[in-house]
């Protein structure tokens, strides 16, 4: 059977397009380049469950190689959220791994829960504090001042998130204590 030329190249564009798709399905499969899954533990959290999980979707809207999810009863969690008196903190104990200490005393001052959530939770994920500061920089904590509720890293820092968890830098030293 002979083609006429139109045809040759239709069959041949449909070829070239089949293989594209199917590379494209090898390499969405490919778990090398899935997201990292952290799981976090909200139940000793208290009254500030609402905002961690806002501050785990901002961090998920903001970059792909991570991505936070609530752990499921009874499972072990990566993060592990704790409300108290004191002033908000974090211990990243290894990249993705520690405790965020949930500090009523920066919300009795006026701090926004969800700007708190999404600075302790930077950290776990590998950033450091800048201070002092703009409230553009989530990582800018405190510095930016009680009226800052922005919520969202800025390019930079997601960029370093995405970085870290895409395996182009190394993890931060850790343990490490993030006192805001």
């Amino acid at each position: 059977m002979t083609l006429n030329k139109a045809t040759r190249v239709l069959v041949t564009l449909l070829a070239s397009l089949a293989l594209l798709w199917t590379s494209g399905q090898a390499v969405a499969d490919d778990p090398s380049t899935a997201a990292t899954t952290l799981t976090y533990d909200v139940s000793g959290a208290e009254e500030f469950v609402d905002a961690v999980h806002a501050g785990a979707a901002i961090w998920n809207e903001s970059v792909v190689n991570v991505q936070l999810e609530p752990a499921g009863a009874g499972e072990s969690a990566n993060i592990e959220i704790v409300a108290d008196d004191g002033w908000p903190r974090a211990l990243m104990t290894s990249l993705g791994n520690g405790i965020v200490w949930f500090g009523r005393q920066a919300v009795d001052e006026g701090y926004d829960t969800t700007r708190i959530a999404s600075h302790e939770l930077g950290h776990i994920l590998g950033l450091p504090d800048i201070k002092p500061g703009p409230c553009s920089s989530l990582m800018s904590g405190s510095t930016a001042g009680v009226g800052c509720t922005n919520p969202y890293p800025n390019a930079e820092e997601a960029g370093a998130v995405e970085d870290a968890f895409g395996g182009a830098l190394d993890a931060p030293a850790a343990p490490v204590l993030y006192r805001d």
